[in-house]
């Protein structure tokens, strides 16, 4: 389930040894890889071209030897709360969104790993996708940069951040308008662990766009082998989010398929073993469903489970999607729901609802498949006039 097939070397998903390696074969001096990287990942630029101070020779060499994963953005729509959903298409016509999410302390987007999801929560429209394919990780990467490069056309501001997340005075080329990342797109991230995880070395790379670790998050539906491996690739230092969703088997197995591999007395064994830094926390997603797991009983077992893991607990009352029926429950059964998590000593918080008008929301991200079947026809029906 990979991408377009192409025997030559995606510049976009290489680091940066690679990116020596590459050089070196095309004779050309060390240095120029470096130079080649901050292009790729610090400037994010969309073509082999715009390389402008790498020579003519080592442009078309490149042209001839590899090739740059830039996304077409197909579509944006904008919601009142200012959260703007992107359509990416990629070069073999698939399409995968992406969302961005202002705030008054930060900019927050994200971020897709795969078009569609093999996961098949119920709750979910991704899940009704089904998995289509992996993303390549310069398709990962490249959603930052061409939200980046659009973010700038729109004028947004500039936050000066350094590799430790903190605002200070830098070269213009180290400015970025993205505060954090959150890799709770389409997908799930560590279904398809070696590309997310070569993506967040590259953004994080001091001569990428530099993100602090701690600015980054990944969510999970509970894939255990995948959080032990994030654990000791990144010392915990990447942000982990948890799709708990119910505090049982039973209840979790009705919603979430993938507990029957992974039950929710190892997916807890597995989160109280994750190396997290001081002061760090585990944020566990709690999706509200009526009258499936919104109970009060329900929240005591959630708090019963959750002992003993350094935790803050997101409530998301369901978004809905024309593919289900289940809704979100009422605004008291939320409260009630709450009260029990906060009265037993947990920092929990009810997700305040974002980009629902544009279906950006939390389990809303999916294409609908008459617009993509019908733009195809358009673009076919075109190619067809011009042949």
């Amino acid at each position: 389930m990979s991408s377009v097939r192409d025997s030559r070397p995606d510049l976009r998903s290489l680091d940066l040894g690679e990116m020596e390696a590459l050089v070196a074969s095309l004779g050309e001096q060390p240095f120029r890889a470096r130079q080649l990287f901050r292009w790729v990942h610090r400037h994010g630029a969309a073509a082999i071209e715009a390389m402008t101070d790498l020579s003519a020779g080592l442009r078309r060499a490149l042209d001839q030897q590899a090739w740059l994963t830039t996304l077409e953005q197909d579509a944006v729509q904008e919601s009142s709360d200012g959260t703007l959903k992107y359509r990416f298409r990629t070069r073999d016509g698939q399409f995968l969104e992406t969302v961005f999410m202002p705030e008054r302390k930060r900019r927050t987007l994200c971020v897709s790993t795969q078009v569609g999801c093999a996961m098949g929560c119920t709750f979910c429209r991704t899940a009704t996708m089904g998995l289509v394919r992996h993303l390549t990780t310069g398709e990962i990467v490249d959603q930052v940069y061409r939200v980046e490069a659009d973010l700038r056309s729109r004028g947004f501001g500039v936050e000066p951040v350094d590799a430790e997340g903190e605002k200070r005075t830098i070269r213009p080329e180290g400015q970025r308008r993205l505060s954090n990342l959150v890799f709770m797109g389409m997908g799930e991230p560590l279904h398809h662990y070696d590309e997310t995880a070569r993506a967040v070395r590259l953004l994080t790379h001091p001569d990428g766009l530099g993100m602090s670790p701690r600015r980054i998050t990944v969510s999970t539906v509970g894939l255990i082998p995948g959080i032990e491996r994030l654990g000791r690739d990144f010392s915990g230092k990447i942000g982990l989010a948890v799709s708990v969703h119910a505090p049982n088997d039973a209840t979790r197995d009705r919603i979430i398929p993938m507990n029957r591999r992974y039950p929710v007395a190892e997916l807890m064994k597995a989160l109280r073993a994750y190396p997290l830094p001081k002061r760090r926390r585990i944020t566990i997603e709690y999706t509200l469903i009526d009258g499936v797991n919104d109970s009060v009983e329900h929240a005591r077992e959630l708090s019963q489970i959750l002992r003993g893991i350094p935790s803050k607990i997101n409530l998301i009352p369901m978004n809905p999607i024309s593919a289900s029926e289940l809704r979100a429950p009422a605004a008291e059964a939320v409260r009630q729901f709450q009260n029990v998590l906060a009265d037993a000593g947990y920092s929990c918080f009810v997700r305040t609802r974002r980009g629902d008008e544009v279906a950006a929301a939390c389990g809303q991200l999916a294409m609908a498949d008459d617009l993509v079947r019908k733009k195809r026809e358009r673009e076919e029906l075109r190619a067809a006039k011009n042949s």
